[in-house]
This record gives C-alpha cells, sequence and structure tokens, in this order.
C-alpha cells in the first residue's frame, strides 16, 4: 500500500470503535473485519483492537484461543470527554490556565451551551478558588 492510499491517523481506529459501538456483544478480531467489509488484514484488525485496549479504551475477555472486545465507554461523547478530562489531570497545577485558554477560546454558541450545561448540572452558582 503506498502512502497516498494510507488512511488518515486515526480513522482505522474509529471505524473499529463504531463497529464495536453498534454491535450487541463484545466482538472477536474476525468479527470486527467482517463488520469492516473483510478488507483488511487480521493482523492490522489485531493490532488496532490492542492498541485500543492498551489505551484503556477497550476491556477484552478470553474467546477461544483469542479474545472478544468491547467498548470501555457507551459513544464517542463519552470517549472524547473522558479524553479530555485526562489532558486536565495531566495539566497539573497549570489547570485553571488550561481551562481559561479552553474557554476563552470557545465560540459563542459552545460558551453558551456551556453555561446552559454547567446551570443544568447545578455547577453554576459555585464559587470559584
Amino acid at each position: 500500500m503506498t502512502s497516498a492510499a494510507r488512511r488518515p491517523a486515526g480513522e482505522l481506529e474509529s471505524a473499529v470503535l463504531e463497529a464495536l459501538w453498534a454491535a450487541a456483544e463484545p466482538m472477536t478480531v474476525r468479527d470486527v473485519r467482517t463488520a469492516l467489509g473483510g478488507n483488511l488484514a487480521r493482523t492490522t484488525i489485531t493490532t488496532i483492537l490492542s492498541r485500543l485496549h492498551v489505551k484503556g479504551v477497550l476491556r477484552r475477555t478470553r474467546s477461544g484461543r483469542g479474545y472478544a472486545y468491547s467498548p470501555v465507554v457507551e459513544d464517542q461523547a463519552a470517549l472524547s470527554a473522558g479524553r479530555m478530562h485526562k489532558e486536565l489531570d495531566k495539566s497539573g497545577a497549570e489547570r485553571p490556565s488550561v481551562l481559561a485558554r479552553f474557554v476563552s477560546d470557545l465560540n459563542a454558541n459552545d460558551e453558551r451551551l456551556l453555561r446552559v450545561l454547567l446551570e443544568q448540572a447545578g455547577h453554576a452558582d459555585e464559587p470559584t478558588s
């Protein structure tokens, strides 16, 4: 495969996750490969599933000589939110600055939505430190 024909970074991981989210039960490498059209090598699917497992995105259970995989979170929104929390946790003492930068870069619609969501969550009236 030439580099021009390669998928953009993360596209295959996203496709694998979409297949797993759509499944009613854990999927084996074979199941995932079939769900993605059967054109990818088994080793490619195995690598992607293993990487997602190491990242903590998938859980795996024994299924015969291999594993069956299922997502840890229920959808893309939960996955993205988890990544945002991890980044905030890594920011340490810079957390207030990171949050301030994030909020200052929001467009007006996202800022309004964030305010509504904070009010709904009961956080709008909490004191800041």
